[in-house]
């Protein structure tokens, strides 16, 4: 029996290298698709030594499209971009054009057709959600309202490139490439471009409308029946079963790319409760096959691009880097969004990835785009790739900068504006009051000394529930559509607005309230309404998340009473239950492992659990019962279902004499949502 063929060598090979490349990369801190790529340029016909079979690994790649475009479906949120969608749908569009433009421009200088200009313009226009999310998830940005409108930015130029593959096919003879005649156009006897057109617009709206009446009612349904089995291995086969089934049966008898019928398997999973648990049993086979996809594209890309047309090279990386970004943060200021916000964006889509190496591939494959553009696509992909984390670099620089020239601004102003606040008010009331302020856009609560919940994320839920069931009153301010409709569905009161802008927070009466609990995951975007809530109320007690030392320090400095950081709280609950001490025990515990490890300073850290953070001279901390070296208390009854043990009776949040009992379990569910998000 031979111990080599074509297959095994093609993997060995693709894997090996990819691992060495990618582990490189990563050292690099660069992302690792520049190592998967560049392994697939080692293996490529183009440079000396091992060369994997191209054919086969085009095939192989295949399968990684699916995967890939599986796992956008399930990702792909409608809520969310609908929470974005006034800035994100015309946004993504308007970008997608101006940088097609570019595109064109390119390439009618270097003498293409207009097939070939559209190809690689649409290729330039739309970034890589991989390398994105990655970005975003590295510095928990995803649930922020920035990551928001970029992912859904994203999305639409996703949703854009989906089409764009279904209609190339389509349009191709009509644009000067290889006509592609349907079996249905030549059953009909014609090959007029409407009628081709309207034929495959029919058949994906045929496969849609499939998709949407019947598979959103089956999928699920089989998902949740192989789920009731109990076998992790059989739901594990379900999903690859789905997702490539439907994938090749879209193809076969719609027509439809592979990546159309995956995406479409993906998103009609994604509304089962079973998707997130679906995404994690198939994410290893999807890496892996994605790495496949990746180094496949890699072997295509000739590195003597960079001899042979220097100048094309440069101004295609300059589009990607440059042009686009350009565009897209003058596009977002255009909508009244702030500096940080647009530079997020643009951040975000200074890089090409994974749909333009799809999209390049099918117009070589339609003689649309020569191959000059395809190595000009690859090659400004590496090299974009490479320079986007030094982007995001200089957004954390200006971002922290930003927030700490706010808060300097802001400690300066106060006086001279609670001064000219309260004479206007006395001049106001002298005159009878002649001109009344203009009234808030949002209905003010009627509630008075009541609890204000920022975010309904995991963690917020579990802090309304714990609020709910002690009895304490309170609202919650939330933005995204499908969690402000549950609020009002369980007749909790709900300000449907971000918590960032002023009318939020009049109409959540701030001024009134008691206490401020951030449960959102983005630090330095809770530090902004930290602020102005300290500002309307000296006195409210404010409690907040942090998930590093940078946004413990943002959030001390901008008035937070009490910070919970995930890491510690996670360490308190293991040694309270292995070790059953009391929590005063318990703190230093963690803080002697963490002085003797050299992860701590010897000091303590101004966000340990042993007592309130003390941030605001306008408001002392209140010790903690642990601090205080009472003993912890009694497990609560509201203590939500699996949660059980020492680690249950955390100590209060803070000990107002209003409040009948603690607030439950909140450490551990934010350690727990910091544990999802890796």
């Amino acid at each position: 029996m031979p111990h080599e063929t074509p297959l095994i060598a093609t993997l060995v090979g693709a894997f090996v290298l990819a691992f060495v490349f990618g582990a490189i990369a990563q050292r690099f801190k660069l992302s690792p698709l520049v190592g998967y790529l560049l392994a697939g340029v080692m293996v490529g016909p183009f440079t000396p030594g091992f060369v994997a079979d191209q054919s086969m690994a085009l095939e192989l790649a295949e399968i990684g499209v699916i995967l890939l475009m599986f796992g956008v479906g399930l990702h792909f949120s409608l809520s969310d971009l609908l929470s974005v969608k006034a800035i994100a749908i015309p946004g993504a569009v308007l970008q997608i054009g101006v940088a097609t433009l570019m595109g064109m421009g390119l390439a009618y200088a270097l003498g293409w057709g207009l097939g070939a200009g559209i190809v690689f313009g649409l290729a330039l226009s739309v970034a890589s959600t991989v390398v994105l999310l990655r970005a975003l998830q590295e510095r928990r940005m995803v649930e922020s309202e920035q990551g928001r409108i970029a992912v859904g930015w994203l999305i639409v130029e996703d949703l854009a490139m989906v089409l764009a593959l279904v209609l190339l096919p389509a349009l191709s003879g009509a644009l000067g490439g290889r006509v592609v005649a349907t079996p249905t156009v030549e059953w009909l006897g014609g090959d007029d471009v409407w009628m081709t057109l309207g034929i495959t617009l029919a058949k994906v709206a045929g496969f849609v409308v499939l998709m949407l009446v019947v598979g959103r009612r089956v999928i699920p349904g089989i998902m949740h029946w192989v789920a009731h089995i109990g076998s992790r291995e059989l739901f594990r086969l379900a999903v690859l079963a789905i997702a490539l089934g439907v994938a090749f049966g879209s193809a076969k008898l719609f027509g439809v790319s592979f990546a159309l019928g995956a995406f479409f398997a993906g998103m009609v999973l994604s509304e089962s409760p079973l998707s997130h648990r679906a995404a994690e049993e198939t994410l290893p086979l999807r890496d892996a096959f994605a790495v496949l996809f990746f180094v496949s594209v890699g072997m295509l890309v000739d590195p003597s691009i960079v001899i042979k047309s220097p100048i094309p090279l440069i101004i295609t990386v300059l589009i990607v880097l440059f042009g686009k970004s350009l565009a897209a943060f003058l596009l977002v200021r255009a909508f009244g969004y702030g500096n940080i916000t647009a530079l997020t964006i643009s951040a975000s889509l200074a890089q090409i990835g994974e749909f333009s190496f799809i999209l390049v591939a099918l117009g070589v494959d339609l003689h649309l785009l020569p191959e000059e553009g395809r190595d000009l696509i690859l090659a400004a992909a590496i090299i974009s790739i490479l320079a986007n984390p030094f982007f995001f670099l200089a957004l954390d620089r200006y971002r922290a900068k930003a927030v700490k020239v706010s808060a300097v601004k802001a400690a300066a102003e106060a006086p001279a504006q609670a001064a000219a606040d309260k004479a206007a008010t006395a001049k106001g009331a002298e005159k009878g009051a002649e001109k009344a302020p203009p009234a808030p856009t949002l209905p003010v609560t009627a509630q008075q000394a009541h609890t204000v919940l920022v975010g309904y994320g995991r963690v917020g839920h579990l802090v309304a529930d714990g609020l709910k069931a002690a009895g304490l009153p309170f609202l919650v301010i939330e933005d995204q559509e499908d969690r402000v409709e549950e609020l009002r569905r369980g007749d909790i009161e709900v300000i449907d607005a971000n918590a960032a802008s002023p009318a939020a927070i009049t109409a959540a009466n701030v001024a009134g309230a008691s206490r401020l609990i951030l449960a959102i995951p983005d630090g330095f975007e809770a530090s902004g309404v930290l602020r102005k809530a300290r500002q309307m109320n000296p006195g409210i007690e404010i409690i907040a998340r942090a998930h590093s030392d940078a946004e413990v320090e943002h959030l001390r400095q901008g008035g937070a009473n009490f910070i919970i950081m995930g890491e510690r709280e996670v360490a308190r609950g293991m040694l309270a239950h292995v070790l059953d001490r009391s929590d005063a025990d318990l703190a230093a515990a963690v803080q002697a492992a963490g002085v003797a490890s050299g992860t701590e300073a010897a000091s303590p850290s101004p966000d340990a659990p042993v007592a309130e953070v003390e941030v605001s001279p306008v408001t002392p901390p209140t010790p903690s019962v642990a601090a205080a070296g009472a003993t912890p208390a009694p497990t609560p009854t509201m203590v939500p279902a699996g949660i059980a043990g020492p680690a249950a009776t955390q100590p209060p949040l803070s000990a107002p004499e209003s409040a009948p009992g603690p607030v439950p379990a909140l450490a551990e569910s934010a350690a727990a949502e910091q544990n999802e998000k890796g």
